[in-house]
């Protein structure tokens, strides 16, 4: 397989040499792609300079903080461009362990369409974070599976792998969320289509370097949004139970 792990950056620079050379060592024959947003602080400069001392390091620099999942769409454009098998969403911070990467590309070979890291099945854990943030990003993952009418524990992981196949059935043009909703956007789409998701248990380390780029009006906007996916999934459920069963006779 052909696998080339997308890194989304903004004011990174602290993060990303390390998080590139545990990449490249745990998994070296997967490309990396780092999509830049015009950090501030050098980090689109530092990718640059190591796409220059590797070949198997890429990069694409836009003009401005366009949000997550904008970035994603953009890395997926260009993946499948490029011809590759498997796109993987990792963080550039450090939180998501490339070690645990050849778990989720085991999944894939594997057959399943998308491998997520979840933090929430049993074996996974979160380490470094107070309880009221585990409590709040818990109550976020069961909301949007009950709402959403999914199995996926860990709706909000973004440490993917995904098959091009899978992506490639998704109408990404009609992707409207590009903040962290997104992560919930595409797992639901794709439990929607009845495809194979499986969750790999992964430790989630919270960020060394750097800021969060979480904030409660994020959260807010992402509940709300969940809500009305909710909703819309609910009242199509609702008008097929009031119609009743299909009684025309076929001929």
């Amino acid at each position: 397989m052909r696998v080339v792990t997308i890194i989304p950056t903004y004011n990174e620079i602290e993060s990303l040499q390390q998080t590139i050379t545990r990449l490249r060592s745990s998994v070296p024959e997967s490309d990396i792609l780092v999509i830049d947003d015009n950090s501030p602080d050098g980090t689109g400069e530092l990718a640059a300079t190591l796409a220059a001392s590797d070949s198997r390091i890429h990069t694409i620099h836009r003009q401005g903080k366009e949000g997550l999942g904008a970035a994603y769409l953009a890395g997926f454009r260009w993946a499948e461009d490029a011809g590759y098998d498997v796109m993987v969403e990792m963080d550039a911070d450090g939180s998501h362990q490339p070690e645990q990467l050849p778990q989720l590309l085991e999944a894939v070979e594997a057959g399943v369409d998308l491998a997520i890291g979840s933090r929430w099945v049993p074996g996974g854990r979160v380490v470094n974070w107070p309880l009221p943030r585990k409590l709040l990003s818990r109550a976020g993952c069961m909301y949007s599976k009950l709402v959403l009418r999914t199995s996926v524990r860990d709706m909000t992981g973004g440490f993917r792998a995904f098959r091009r196949q899978t992506l490639a059935m998704l109408d990404l043009s009609a992707v409207e969320s590009v903040g962290y909703c997104f992560q919930v956007d595409l797992a639901w789409k794709v439990s929607q289509l009845g495809l194979r998701i499986t969750e790999v248990p992964i430790t989630f380390v919270e960020r060394e370097y750097g800021n969060s780029k979480m904030s409660g009006r994020i959260i807010v906007e992402s509940m709300l949004r969940i809500t009305q996916w909710g909703l819309v999934t609910h009242g199509k459920l609702l008008r097929r139970l009031l119609r009743g069963p299909d009684r025309r006779v076929k001929r």
